[in-house]
């Protein structure tokens, strides 16, 4: 275990995934912020590049000295989460896809998790995890219902947030079951091979679409600041945190939070208006992340345990 590791153990679990909820929901909002300044996909190619080349002096020891095979399967679910999610979202926001639906089909991870893990893992999904993630769905739609469009979209364009739903849930999946018996990279050495292997993918994607040089501009840079440092190293270092210390079904199901914490950092930054379904539509989702977290303390990993 790596000090970084201990180091997250004596936090509570709870408190990392208030920090997680709260960072994740940054990554939205980032990209909203970044739109003004640069395409979605050159602000990501360049996140990728900075955080490559900033993470790779406090984690070149781990890399070098971890096995190949571990290597092999971090950069494939590097590829799954990074340029599988991230692209599959933006691409289908760039062809029109509105963002509220894109991001409400980001949200449905919780669900694909624990459908993947009972259909494709037989793993057992106790009844108070499918009433908390109803409950959580529920109130995510009630707090997405009006930011909810279909736009003007090719209708094939509506797959790639989906896609990138999957490939997020199937790379979450994979990661906790391989942690279990494999051992892994720590969060930190993970987020550097996960943003390696994404730069080559964002390069080809913006190179196809534009100029692939970054735009001497404070925006520009703020942009990629932000994502980099509030969504890769917050949200996705805390997810990959949590997921060390609990199941994912618990994990997922926080991020049914996600919506309402986004809106609230709307209405911080841009004054975009709040309302009182959105209230209850969170407090909705609270009590079904209360459930599937009250069926982790009891049963301890829902997903993992039976690996060990």
């Amino acid at each position: 275990m790596t000090p970084n590791s201990r180091d997250a153990n004596r936090v509570p679990l709870p408190v990392l995934e208030a920090g997680m909820v709260l960072t994740w929901s940054s990554g939205f909002v980032g990209m909203r912020f970044s739109a003004d300044y640069a395409p979605v996909l050159l602000v990501l190619l360049w996140r990728f590049i900075t955080l490559s080349l900033c993470l790779f002096p406090f984690v070149a020891r781990e890399i070098r000295s971890a096995p190949l095979p571990v290597l092999i399967r971090q950069s494939i679910i590097g590829v799954f989460v990074t340029a599988g999610y991230l692209a599959g979202v933006a691409r289908g926001i760039e062809l029109g896809v509105p963002t509220g639906l894109a991001a409400l089909i980001a949200d449905l991870l919780p669900v694909a998790v624990v459908i993947i893990s009972t259909c494709v893992f037989r793993e057992h999904s106790p009844k108070s995890v499918w009433a908390g993630l109803a409950l959580g769905l529920a109130g995510m739609l009630i707090v997405c219902r009006d930011a909810v469009a279909l736009g003007k979209a090719p209708a094939w364009a509506y797959a790639l947030p989906v896609a990138g739903m999957v490939s997020l849930a199937a790379a979450t999946v994979w990661q906790q079951r391989s942690t279990a018996r494999a051992g892994s990279l720590s969060p930190l050495g993970m987020l550097w091979l996960q943003s390696v292997v994404s730069c080559p993918v964002f390069l080809w994607l913006q190179a196809s679409h534009g100029n692939v040089m970054p735009i001497a501009t404070v925006g520009f840079a703020a942009s990629v600041a932000w994502t980099a440092i509030l969504a890769t190293l917050g949200g996705w270092g805390l997810y990959w945190t949590c997921l060390r210390r609990s199941s994912s079904a618990r994990v997922t199901s926080v991020l049914f939070l996600s919506p309402p914490i986004t809106l609230i950092w709307a209405w911080a930054m841009f004054r975009e208006p709040l309302s009182w379904p959105m209230a209850i539509g969170m407090g909705i989702s609270g009590l079904g992340v209360l459930l599937v977290v009250r069926r982790d303390r009891a049963g301890g990993r829902l997903f993992s345990d039976r690996l060990r």
